[in-house]
């Protein structure tokens, strides 16, 4: 199968026009069985040739050789890393990435968490963040920022989309999780509704856009994709929990100048 199959699914949106960019689907991928599709989680139990497979088709996908898709070691932290060069060996742990070179593919992996694509094509910097509850309350999306306009780029010409995420019907948690975030802040009240049995339902990409708008980015939009509720098309850990499969896959997601 060539990389460029046209079954290769890729969700863009109209905020990052001037940049190479994709919400990439499971669709169009080497992986089989629960990873069936485009799996790009080498820390998945996935064949390691396999997944290597998937990276490179999404390489192609973005014109770029795979020594130029830029990825991370995601820890759920809010640190940011500048890419230039191509991929060292060992890859930096941090949960976004920035850069300013043309060429260069930076990409984060995701299975619930909100993926967040940022472009300045003014200033041509570009970014990428791996946000979940945990990074997105202790502000890896304002440190993007922050790196962006350390790269050259303008507050007021970044735009920010949050790709395919857990939405709020299927997101439940506990009340400690709730008393973290009201704990932070009263206001963060309002990104959760009442569930069951004490539970609380969770707005994770309302919560993101509101961090995103705080940091001075005006516009800013969610693709609108639940990543549990659409097995056909994503990756879910929460899914594959409540299925009690063994592992899951992850979803890329990439942009480039």
């Amino acid at each position: 199968m060539s990389p460029k199959t046209p079954s290769l699914e890729i969700i863009s949106s109209p905020l990052l026009d001037g940049t190479h960019h994709g919400f990439f689907t499971r669709r169009g991928g080497a992986s089989s069985g629960i990873f069936a599709g485009l799996n790009c989680g080498p820390g998945s139990s996935d064949q390691t040739a396999i997944v290597q497979t998937n990276r490179e088709r999404v390489a192609a996908a973005m014109q770029v050789p795979i020594e130029r898709l830029f990825t991370i070691h995601q820890t759920h932290s809010a640190d940011v890393v500048v890419a230039q060069d191509d991929q060292p060996e060992t890859k930096p742990k941090a949960d976004a990435l920035v850069t300013a070179t043309p060429g260069t593919a930076i990409a984060i992996l995701t299975a619930d968490c909100q993926p967040v694509l940022f472009a300045d094509t003014k200033a041509r910097v570009i970014g990428a963040a791996h946000a979940g509850w945990r990074g997105a309350l202790d502000g890896v999306l304002d440190n993007t920022v922050d790196a962006m306009i350390k790269a050259g780029a303008k507050r007021e010409d970044i735009r920010a989309v949050i790709g395919p995420s857990i939405s709020q019907a299927a997101y439940e948690v506990g009340e400690e999780f709730f008393e973290r975030f009201y704990d932070a802040d009263p206001e963060n009240a309002r990104f959760f509704a009442n569930g069951e049995a004490g539970k609380y339902m969770f707005d994770l990409p309302a919560y993101g856009l509101m961090r995103l708008r705080a940091t001075g980015i005006h516009e800013a939009e969610w693709t609108r994709h639940c990543t549990y509720s659409d097995p056909d098309r994503f990756f879910s850990f929460r899914r594959s929990v409540h299925r009690k499969e063994a592992d899951y896959g992850r979803l890329i997601a990439a942009i480039r100048l």
